[in-house]
């Protein structure tokens, strides 16, 4: 079939997908292609050969470090990109360019400016396009929302978003990650506007170094809040932390006329324990975001393959990038300034 400009997707009923990066995020989505019933996993890509050919012994496809030849593959139908941020730009417009479908992971970039290049870019090469906000998957947060948008709540007044870690990221990840606010911040960003269906008009951020002084002389915080106004008149708390002892803390509760909505956190049984001497006790927090969100995804890849498969649009989109990146940025200049500031869409 085409699509806009007469660009040809190549749509298969197993989708071939190349797997663009071989570090971090390439050992989550590698294994989850696998385990998909309908995508293969067809090439790895990575300028480093030897990473490549790393991963592809791991999980399957062959290595590349051609990216011209890894797009030129009859067998690949798509591409995950899951390389650094600053590569995003390159590889949308190369997968784009040949008419293959994208599935991107967060954030879009770092600067608002190569953002626009990739709408740029998408615009004039109008292929499918999802961006990885996996966290809007994770089936506790998809009933939430459901449930929420479906009006059962009726007005909004609070959406509340805990978001802690078990512990600061190595300062080369700091040095390279835009920034808390834009590496941590946008997920929780991300879900309150798709939760509440709305983006602030306003956002307030206050920042402090109380873990790592490391990420102090950076410039960066390890500790935040974070208040969002919406047009509604919803109030948006977000509280963000490097450093939880008792594992990932992740909790979301929206709050309104009809009532209250939560999320709890996982642990690695639902398990309560009563005894003599001890009472509801559970197993510790899952450790990390790898082991929280584990399915989500999965999901996410699911709904990648069946929004294609269906010409349906994909969600989050690029569009839903740049919003959540211009609240992240504001939320920075907000926290430097001490002043509440207007994001820039």
């Amino acid at each position: 079939r085409t699509i806009g400009n007469a660009v040809q997707l190549r749509i298969f009923p197993m989708l071939g997908i190349a797997l663009l990066g071989s570090g971090r995020m390439a050992d989550v989505y590698g294994p989850k292609i696998n385990a998909h019933p309908k995508l293969k996993l067809e090439a790895i890509f990575n300028p480093n050969f030897i990473s490549a050919q790393k991963a592809a012994s791991s999980y399957g496809g062959s290595a590349s470090a051609n990216l011209d030849d890894v797009l030129a593959n009859k067998n690949v139908g798509a591409v995950v990109i899951a390389t650094p941020t600053n590569t995003h730009l390159q590889y949308i417009e190369a997968a784009a360019k040949v008419g293959l479908p994208i599935y991107c992971e967060k954030p879009l970039d770092e600067s608002l400016e190569r953002v626009d290049q990739c709408l740029e870019v998408l615009d004039k090469h109008p292929v499918p396009f999802m961006l990885g906000f996996n966290r809007r998957f994770d089936p506790d947060i998809t009933a939430l929302q459901e449930k929420v948008r479906s009006g059962s709540l009726g007005q909004l007044n609070f959406l509340m978003s805990t978001s802690r870690e078990p512990s600061p990221p190595p300062l080369s990840y700091s040095k390279a990650c835009g920034g808390y606010f834009v590496d941590a911040t946008i997920h929780d960003i991300d879900l309150v506007c798709w939760i509440s269906g709305e983006r602030p008009f306003e956002v307030f951020a206050a920042g402090s170094c109380m873990i790592d002084p490391d990420i102090g002389a950076l410039g960066d915080s390890d500790t935040t809040m974070t208040i969002l106004k919406m047009p509604s008149g919803c109030l948006v708390h977000i509280n963000n932390c490097r450093r939880c002892s008792y594992g990932f803390d992740q909790r979301l509760e929206v709050f309104g006329e009809g009532g209250m909505i939560q999320t709890s956190n996982q642990g690695d049984t639902n398990l309560v324990y009563s005894g003599i001497n001890h009472t509801d006790a559970k197993d510790p927090l899952k450790h990390f975001f790898l082991e929280r969100y584990d399915a989500s995804f999965f999901n996410a890849l699911d709904e990648f393959q069946s929004a294609l498969n269906d010409g349906r649009p994909m969600y989050p989109s690029a569009d839903d990038g740049k919003a959540a990146l211009a609240i992240a940025l504001a939320c920075a200049e907000s926290r430097d300034t001490g002043q509440s500031v207007k994001p820039c869409y």
